[in-house]
């Protein structure tokens, strides 16, 4: 962009945002208006700044992905097919976190390098008070779509782009994540954008369909449609219960055909809302369980319903304490794990916090699950918080909750917190070593008061909890350099407990046959006995959640029902062979720091591509150096 179209740019920006300019047809739109003045006012930027935008180091975006997953693997099918709508090559389909860094995207090859050089890639910053009003930072503000077109952009460096967003919501109403279609073309105007608008929010809708479904596999699901409609529709209204009939979730568009509050129906008798009981509700399910049927709510609105029953078994059956403290078998094999387990089982039934210690992807939150699973409470909610997930911004009110009204951007019927939504069952602090300081503190007073208040004011709630945390890092290290409150620390670790890294376990095997199993369900697909060696052979740096990620690629690409050795990875081959070649050899294994050494050359140059001037800038050393340590550990590419 010129100069001088720049400074223009930059100076009608400043006017409207200081209200003397209004005339302008593109800023009357208050979104934009009102996202200008944030920016001059509150995230004091200047618009004709140059800077790009920030861009999280490789270890930190595969991080936000990995804490992404599931979220991830319901996106990618959608926003293929969105890329595949717009049969625009000049268009690039985004994926973002809640705080508005890109996790994924989707660009045509020929126009990746235009797109990268206007800062849209994987791990960049598009939050607003880093970019100004753009389409992702501003959808993450307004919690709505938004068209930002050209000269809408606060900062004069991005009005080539024009952007198109949508946010993902979670079944309790806080945002998972914002999908972005974003072009660099000059001739693209604001109403040829109201059709890509539309195709971006039915995927941001579907998206949000496919995760509520996939986050309550494994509790009842009804789904309600206007007559006349389909069900599967993306609209479709969805509400998830237990076996005692109690709403654990609905989705707004639940919300708006009932005309209720979250938190007015959340924890309620689902046939409540209804003029049909219970027991109806679940007869119906297993008469018809594929076909849908009249149903009238109870302000006498006729609509289509189904019921879909849990995919584990239904227990319908109320929980009772267990007075004699029985410790149930443990559900690993891995006698290390096992013994964990029962320890952990143990203090639980006397309302012991138990803080787990564990490698990333280790299975900590399984682990968690497993015991809130084999406690007297396994019928209440378990309620899981990642706290290194979520923006320091957003923390408190997921946490606490928040009543309607008590900020910018709030929603007017308030938001039930995750303590609340846990009361009855098990609150799990997953990363608890990456919680802000200042939300440690009101933490500690809830934990030893047993009563939460959400912002905004309301009376404090009791609360019956109990609460299981998590994390990766060393919590001491972190008291010593003031990042974490010693007074919390004791009050969240009466017992700790610790889960193994893979390569530790005994139980790889059954792990690899579990998660086959899971994965290929009724597809019938196995592994030779040779592969699955070779599986519990390697090393698995990325744990269970990196075993899991390879066997449901390995089920993907198979084309003859039968997973050999031939069809594993280059890494899992080339570890083979140089394990082979050790032992033949009699070559002592390689050290711990060579190891690590010989991975972040690995990762500098996949970050890079294998281009090794670009690897050696990003490491701080000479190009020289790097070859002589890629050719050191066998690194060098042809």
């Amino acid at each position: 962009m010129p100069a001088k179209r720049e400074s223009a740019h930059a100076r009608r920006v400043l006017s409207v945002a200081q209200g003397h300019l209004t005339s302008v047809a593109s800023v009357t739109d208050p979104t934009i208006a009102n996202s200008w003045r944030r920016c001059l006012d509150t995230h004091a930027l200047d618009p004709g700044a140059r800077t790009a935008p920030q861009v999280l180091a490789s270890s930190q975006l595969r991080e936000r992905r990995s804490a992404m997953e599931r979220l991830r693997n319901v996106s990618m099918p959608v926003l293929e097919r969105l890329q595949r709508q717009l049969m625009n090559p000049g268009q690039a389909v985004l994926l973002t976190g809640p705080d508005g860094v890109i996790v994924d995207s989707r660009l045509h090859d020929g126009t990746r390098d235009d797109f990268h050089r206007a800062g849209l890639w994987p791990g960049a910053d598009w939050s607003e008070p880093c970019e100004g009003t753009n389409g992702i930072g501003t959808c993450v503000v307004e919690r709505a779509p938004v068209i930002i077109c050209q000269q809408d952009h606060f900062r004069s460096v991005h009005t080539p782009l024009t952007c198109t967003a949508s946010p993902v919501f979670a079944p309790q109403g806080e945002m998972l994540a914002v999908i972005d279609v974003s072009s660099t073309s000059a001739d693209v105007t604001r109403q040829s954008q109201f059709h890509t608008l539309a195709l971006v929010n039915l995927s941001a809708k579907v998206v949000e369909s496919e995760y509520f479904s996939q986050h309550y596999r494994d509790e009842w699901l009804l789904q309600l449609q206007e007559q006349g409609d389909h069900l599967g529709s993306f609209a479709q209204a969805l509400l998830a219960f237990d076996d005692t009939g109690r709403v654990l979730a609905a989705n707004q568009s639940a919300l708006n055909r009932l005309g209720v509050a979250r938190d007015a129906i959340v924890g309620t008798r689902v046939d409540r809302w209804f003029a049909q009981t219970l027991d109806a509700l679940f007869a119906q399910a297993h008469r018809t369980p594929s076909a849908c049927w009249p149903i009238r709510t109870h302000a006498g609105e006729a609509l289509l319903a189904m019921v879909r029953a849990p995919l584990r078994a239904a227990r319908r059956v109320t929980p009772v304490a267990n007075p004699a403290h029985e410790v149930p078998a443990a559900p690993f094999s891995d006698p290390a794990l096992a013994r964990e387990f029962s320890r952990a089982c143990r203090v639980f039934a006397h309302d012991v916090p138990i803080l787990i210690r564990g490698e990333t992807g280790s299975g900590k939150e399984v682990f968690a699950r497993a015991v809130h699973a084999a406690s007297a409470r396994a019928g209440g909610p378990f309620v899981a918080l990642n706290c290194a997930a979520i923006p320091e911004s957003l923390i408190e009110s997921e946490l606490f909750g928040y009543v309607g009204g008590s900020f910018t951007g709030a929603r007017k019927e308030g938001m039930a917190g995750k303590l609340w939504q846990a009361n009855g069952g098990t609150l799990f602090l997953d990363e608890i070593g990456d919680m802000p300081f200042a939300m440690q503190t009101r933490l500690l007073r809830v934990l030893e008061e047993r009563r939460v208040s959400p912002l905004g004011g309301g009376e404090p709630v009791p609360l019956d909890i109990r609460v299981l945390s998590a994390t990766h890092r060393d919590l001491a290290e972190r008291i010593a350099e003031r990042h974490f409150r010693e007074d919390l620390f004791y009050r969240l670790s009466g017992l700790q407990v610790g889960v193994p890294p893979l390569r530790e376990r005994d139980d790889k095997l059954d792990l690899i046959q579990t998660l086959l199993a899971q994965v290929h369900a009724q597809s019938g697909i196995t592994m030779t006995e040779a592969a699955q060696n070779r599986l519990c052979a390697y090393a698995w740096p990325g744990n269970v959640r990196q075993m899991r990620s390879v066997i449901r690629t390995l089920v993907a690409l198979s084309e003859r029902g039968v997973i050999t050795l031939d069809d594993l990875p280059d890494e899992l081959r080339e570890a083979d062979a140089r394990m082979s070649s050790d032992v033949l050899t009699d070559v002592p294994r390689e050290a711990p720091l060579e190891a690590a050494e010989r991975q972040v050359l690995r990762a500098a140059l996949d970050a890079c591509q294998g281009q090794v001037s670009a690897a050696a800038r990003k490491l701080g050393v000479s190009r020289n150096t790097l070859y002589r340590k890629l050719r050191r550990f066998g690194l060098l590419r042809n």
